[in-house]
C-alpha cells in the first residue's frame, strides 16, 4: 500500500474520471477540497511529459489528487462526486477523448480507502443497474502509483480557459448518498 504523509485536517484522494482538466474543475468548487492538482499515474516512465502520456506509451492516466479535510466532506462523498461525473462504464475514453489516458481508475492510500472505493463501485453498478444501464464499470481500484504533477499549462486550465473542451460527461445517474455504509 503506498502511504501518504498525513496531515492533521487533510486527507488525500487520486482520482482518474478522464482529461484531468474536466476533473479538476468538478473538484476545485467542492466544500472541503483543500486543493486539486492534475498529474499522471500508472506508468512506467517517471515525469511523464503530456505528449508521452498521450502517445500511449507510458501508461500512465490523466489524474487528479484531491486534498479535502475530512471533517467537512468524506472519502465516500468525495468517491459519490466522482462516479457521478464520469462516465465509468467507458473503458478508456471520456465522449470524445479516447486513449488509456482517460481510463476511469481510483488509486488508494489505504486498506479503508480501497475498502471504501470497492463498495462504491459496486453499489453504483446497482445503481446503473436499476436505471437501466446495462454496462459494467470498468473503474480500476489499486494501491496509489507514483503520482507526477502536470505541466503548469495543465493546472486549472479550464479557470485560465474557460470555453476550453471538457469532454466529461456522466451517465445521467446519481451516486447515492451514504453508498458505502449500504455496500457494507
Amino acid at each position: 500500500m503506498t502511504q501518504q504523509t498525513q496531515q492533521p485536517g487533510r486527507e488525500t484522494a487520486t482520482l482518474g474520471g478522464g482529461c484531468f482538466w474536466c476533473t479538476e474543475a468538478v473538484f476545485l468548487g467542492v466544500e472541503g477540497v483543500l486543493s486539486v492538482e492534475s498529474g499522471y499515474a500508472g506508468g512506467e516512465v517517471a515525469h511523464p511529459s503530456y505528449e508521452q502520456v498521450c502517445d500511449g506509451d507510458t501508461g500512465h492516466a490523466e489524474v487528479v489528487r484531491v486534498e479535502f479535510d475530512p471533517s467537512v466532506i468524506g472519502y465516500r462523498e468525495i468517491l459519490e462526486i466522482f462516479f457521478a461525473t464520469h462516465d465509468p462504464t467507458q473503458l478508456n475514453r471520456q465522449g470524445n477523448d479516447v486513449g488509456t489516458q482517460y481510463r476511469s481508475g481510483i488509486y488508494t492510500f489505504s486498506p479503508e480507502q480501497k475498502k471504501a472505493a470497492e463498495a462504491s463501485r459496486a453499489v453504483f453498478q446497482k445503481e446503473l443497474g436499476k436505471h437501466g444501464v446495462a454496462d459494467a464499470i470498468t473503474t480500476e481500484i489499486f494501491d496509489a502509483p507514483a503520482f507526477f504533477y502536470a505541466e503548469d499549462y495543465h493546472q486549472q486550465y479550464l479557470a485560465k480557459n474557460p470555453n476550453g473542451y471538457c469532454g466529461l460527461g456522466g451517465t445521467g445517474v446519481s451516486c447515492p448518498i451514504g453508498l458505502g455504509v449500504a455496500a457494507e
